[in-house]
């Protein structure tokens, strides 16, 4: 029979079987979970790998309208600057106020002019003093010289002497009148009938004589009738003539459209551009359109096949120009090459290239190549409105 110190070794080695059995059992539960989480990632990660996109579908626009931005600029413009230097005394008015052609815009207090007009007057009248008495001794002389008391080269010397001092009063009388002339622009007046568009000066402010860019103390406009400016891109400039209509539609007035007509071309492609410098003129005697303000100009075109639209987020511009990203039946990407006619601001128009039942991607991804396999949000395509 066995006694409890000879039983005491087999339970020492019950227990350290058991504990080893539990370690094992935890090694082997970590790394079925480490390996179960090292799938779970793979396969994240493969997931990951397969883009995701959106599709939609070029819709059809019309080919009769060509809508392009356009500028609007007075019809006539003018920066005020001052003819005479001096301190502004007054002004008269003020921006947005209407003003009539002569009509008073501001005085300007000229004390150094003043002064020229002073002297220039005292040197004209010591000049006639000095014309009177040569003139009196010429005729002197010229009696003198009838009863042989003088000989005739000195009459001649008298003769001469009042037709240089003759001269001398009249180049003084133009040095008046000159600066009676320059006094008169003390008085700044508007040389239109207009809005004034701008006050650049105040009471007491110096003013320089000149003509520098920025130094102008007003800017009138006439705003009765705007011209608008439109660069037409070089595939539309035959569609535009003289005489042309256009509507015209500003951010400011969404639900109205003003009536404009092409007044003239630059009848040249600007290089930088690749476009045609066109102007239009619109009434604007409501004064409801606003001088260098942005507009649309929409044109009338003759009618045509309409161009796909997309919007500019589906374009991929590369080395190999502009393509766009289709998706066909197995989820695998097509590029395409297309060719931009006009852009329309939230619509790019493509000239060909793609057709009305293509899978476009809206915003491709960066890198995203031929052959490449996608996953797709919706399957149902949406057009571009």
């Amino acid at each position: 029979m066995r006694t409890e110190k000879d039983s005491s070794p087999w339970r020492r080695y019950a227990v350290a079987a058991t504990v080893v059995a539990i370690a094992v059992a935890v090694l082997a539960g970590g790394l079925l979970s480490r390996r179960s989480q090292a799938e779970q990632l793979r396969d994240d990660v493969v997931a990951r790998a397969v883009p995701t996109v959106k599709l939609i579908s070029p819709s059809v626009l019309d080919g009769n309208m060509l809508e392009l931005p356009g500028r609007l600029e007075a019809w006539s413009q003018a920066p005020i600057h001052a003819r005479v230097s001096g301190y502004l005394r007054r002004w008269t008015a003020d921006i947005g106020g209407f003003v009539k052609s002569g009509q008073l815009l501001a005085e300007i207090d000229t004390p150094e002019l003043d002064e020229q007009l002073v002297q220039a007057r005292a040197e004209l009248a010591t000049a006639r003093s000095n014309a009177g008495l040569a003139e009196s001794t010429a005729r002197r002389w010229q009696s003198l010289l009838a009863s042989d008391s003088v000989s005739r080269q000195e009459a001649d010397e008298k003769a001469a002497d009042l037709s240089a001092k003759q001269s001398v009063v009249n180049a003084l009388q133009a040095n008046v009148e000159r600066v009676q002339a320059l006094k008169k622009y003390a008085r700044v007046v508007a040389p239109f009938d207009g809005v004034v568009t701008a006050r650049n000066t105040d009471v007491g402010a110096l003013i320089g004589a000149g003509g520098a860019a920025g130094n102008e103390l007003f800017v009138v406009s006439d705003v009765r009738r705007l011209r608008v400016y439109v660069n037409v891109p070089q595939r539309q400039v035959a569609a535009i003539r003289q005489g042309s209509r256009a509507q015209l539609a500003v951010p400011e007035r969404p639900t109205r459209l003003f009536s404009a007509t092409v007044e003239s071309t630059a009848r040249a492609i600007q290089a930088g551009s690749g476009a045609m410098l066109v102007q239009l003129s619109v009434d604007n005697s409501a004064g409801e359109l606003l001088p260098g303000g942005f507009a649309t100009v929409r044109f009338d075109v003759p009618a045509g096949a309409g161009g796909m639209g997309l919007p500019p987020s589906a374009l991929m511009f590369g080395k190999d120009g502009v393509r766009v990203a289709t998706v066909d039946g197995e989820g695998l990407v097509r590029l395409k090459t297309v060719n931009v006619v006009r852009d329309l601001g939230s619509v790019i128009e493509l000239a060909d290239g793609i057709e009305r039942g293509d899978r476009l991607v809206e915003s491709p991804p960066d890198g995203l190549a031929n052959g490449d396999r996608v996953r797709i949000v919706s399957t149902q395509a949406e057009a571009v409105r």
